[in-house]
């Protein structure tokens, strides 16, 4: 585990599929590996952050709620190009949003397949997840590309940032 001098946070990173989520750790280099749930420590500049990987299969998605105690920050992966699934990623949203451990816990989205030609834009994306409505949440969307590794820093800087002022 790598030692973390300076700050620590529980960070949830949410996604609909474990593809997403491998692609996007497999970019960052953290060596991790799907067994179904996952605790991993990961160092980000001056933040570590503990990430509860805990799916995103419909059957389990009802036991999501337990992981949520002391969470400052949640990563959500949204496929952008499958926009047959966009109307449940939002509902899904919705439903941890409403939870009240979640209730200070920054928002990161990441908008993945951004490389894929008809991919919703961060806009579209923003809109068809009701985003634009959160007002009393800190939220940033940024677009990325996992098997490119495109976004998934900056993403990163704009949450290491965010909880760095809590």
């Amino acid at each position: 585990m790598p030692e973390c001098p300076v700050l620590h946070h529980n960070i949830q990173p949410m996604f609909h599929s474990n593809a997403e989520l491998f692609h996007l750790i497999y970019c960052m280099s953290l060596h991790f590996f799907w067994t179904g749930f996952n605790v991993e420590t990961v160092e980000y500049k001056n933040i570590c952050f503990t990430v509860w990987d805990v799916g995103g299969q419909d059957k389990i998605r009802p036991l999501w709620r337990h992981y949520f105690q002391n969470t400052q920050g949640l990563i959500f992966v949204v496929d952008s190009n499958d926009r047959e699934r966009v109307a449940e990623s939002a509902e899904e949203l919705s439903k941890m949003l409403q939870e009240d451990e979640l209730r200070d816990a920054v928002l990161l989205v990441f908008a993945n397949k951004q490389d894929l030609p008809n991919a919703m834009a961060v806009s579209e994306l923003t809109d068809k997840l009701g985003l634009q409505s959160l007002r009393s949440r800190t939220w940033y969307v940024q677009a990325t590309c996992a098997t490119q590794g495109t976004g998934l820093y900056e993403g990163l800087d704009w949450l290491s940032n965010e909880l760095s002022k809590h």
